[in-house]
């Protein structure tokens, strides 16, 4: 197996998340989307206390999703 295609840093939570959750990580940066005046830990909090994400998922999340936004 490549090693190398493997999703590195909070990409690699990706297919957990939307396999524990049942819903794509496009909804979940939607939901962020909507939460973008909140600090990272206060996005973090969001997802934990509103939509049952457990506290890595989320940290991934919230962490790919700002990066993401810095570089656009």
């Amino acid at each position: 197996m490549d090693t190398s295609a493997r999703p590195k840093g909070p990409a690699s939570y990706f297919p957990s998340i939307e396999k524990t959750y049942g819903h794509p990580v496009s909804h979940w940066f939607a939901v962020l989307d909507g939460a973008a005046g909140l600090r990272h830990a206060e996005q973090v909090a969001l997802l934990k206390a509103e939509h049952g994400l457990g506290h890595g998922h989320a940290n991934a999340l919230v962490a790919y999703h700002r990066a993401r936004d810095r570089v656009a």
